[in-house]
């Protein structure tokens, strides 16, 4: 387990060396789309996180984020403006595409993205067109941001996208141009004791190959498990096993992004806000597994680390 922590100023670093000297990525932050923001921030609310106000995309979606103090988040994601969505469609842009693909496809709640901190999205853009993953042009966007006490300031992204062919789920690598001046840490406090996004399970029909795709993606390598297949990032793990579908012919085209693993301070009461707020969990292996539901677009699974 080499997951050591990091501040939130580390993540910005940490993303600037892995672009300069190829080392691999880390997680930046998890998208999942919700039908209703609002339902949204009611059930994450009820597991005991801290959810951030609404944040307006200028491309017509919405997020209510949830911040951990590493410097990673949860971004719900909402439709939001059709207007808006429907010109940045018409203009190309690939996250409200593809974020429009997964809800045709898979629906409207979900986990649809896994994005990667860089400190160069240009370079990341050229590396996946290079390799044949390229998903679309980058997108450059800044949208406000307010913290818990209503300040605010504006956040800029670089983003670059990646996706292997006839696969609903994507990646991107984001680069933070412009970290908001606010004080985030009040957003970073959660009841249910979450610190950190510890990993990510993604299933597929073809584990070696999905986990070479994610590899490839993040700079990283893959190793065999017998499971299927573990990557190590800087902040984080992510775990590759078979779907129902193994051993299916294909490439890495059929997977899912299944389930986030958390680090809490102390499981025993993580368990008791559960039970205290009428949240069905399930013991596995020392941790508290939450099924997805509606406003959760992913399974939870809470594990007890320092």
């Amino acid at each position: 387990m080499p997951h050591v922590l990091a501040r939130r100023e580390d993540l910005l670093h940490m993303a600037a060396m892995s672009s300069a000297s190829k080392k691999p990525l880390a997680i930046d932050h998890l998208v999942l789309p919700a039908q209703s923001l609002a339902d949204a921030r009611g059930r994450l609310d009820s597991l005991g996180f801290t959810v951030a106000p609404d944040g307006i995309h200028p491309f017509g979606t919405r997020n209510a984020c949830v911040y951990f103090a590493d410097g990673t988040f949860l971004e719900p994601l909402e439709r939001g403006d059709a207007a808006l969505r429907a010109e940045a469609e018409r203009d190309g842009n690939v996250f409200v595409k593809r974020d429009s693909l997964f809800r045709e496809r898979i629906g409207a709640e979900g986990f649809s993205a896994l994005v990667f901190a860089t400190g160069d999205a240009a370079a990341d853009h050229r590396r996946f067109r290079d390799a044949g993953l390229s998903a679309g042009d980058e997108l450059f966007f800044s949208r406000p941001f307010v913290d818990a006490v209503g300040k605010s300031d504006v956040a800029s992204f670089r983003l670059a996208f990646a996706a292997a062919r006839d696969a609903v789920p994507f990646f991107f690598a984001c680069e933070r141009v412009n970290a908001p001046a606010v004080d985030r840490s009040r957003l970073e406090n959660h009841e249910n004791g979450v610190s950190r996004i510890a990993a990510v399970t993604i299933t597929a029909a073809n584990p070696a190959a999905t986990g070479a795709l994610v590899a490839s993606i993040s700079s990283a390598r893959a190793e065999d498990t017998s499971a299927g297949a573990r990557i190590d990032l800087a902040n984080a793990r992510i775990d590759i096993l078979p779907s129902a579908q193994e051993g299916a012919e294909g490439g890495s085209g059929s997977f899912a992004f299944e389930s986030v693993t958390f680090a809490v301070r102390d499981l025993a009461a993580t368990r008791a806000l559960f039970e205290d707020r009428g949240i069905a969990w399930q013991e596995r292996d020392g941790r508290l597994a939450v099924s997805k539901t509606t406003g959760q677009g992913a399974d939870f699974i809470f594990e007890e680390s320092t």
